[in-house]
């Protein structure tokens, strides 16, 4: 996954800043997601809204920051910046990284 994350991103470091500024940057609740995009075959960040199932068409969530006031009020009030930062030592890279690999040989998409 750290050379997919290179390679469509440019680099890690550039991955985690765009991810963490399309969590922080959601009006009101919802999450920010690391997703495969069955038909152009990449990863995409994206900004999932509410609970309804608000994202790209058939778009795979693989990393998911919740950025809904439970998930780090208690410890980090309204300090949002915060709370991704403490994210980053959450992820659970080896989990992402199967479901990666399995959402990749699927059969879908454009080629």
């Amino acid at each position: 996954m750290g050379e997919a994350i290179d390679s469509y991103f440019g680099a890690f470091d550039a991955f985690k800043d765009e991810l963490s500024a399309v969590a922080t940057s959601l009006q009101g609740s919802g999450w920010g997601a690391l997703s495969w995009d069955p038909v152009g075959h990449r990863l995409i960040t994206e900004q999932i809204y509410d609970h309804q199932g608000n994202h790209g068409v058939g778009t795979v969530p693989l990393i998911v920051i919740d950025m809904w006031e439970h998930a780090y009020y208690l410890q980090h009030q309204n300090r949002k910046n915060e709370w991704v930062e403490s994210f980053w030592k959450l992820v659970d890279w080896k989990d992402a990284s199967t479901r990666f690999e399995r959402v990749q040989r699927a059969e879908t998409g454009l080629s």
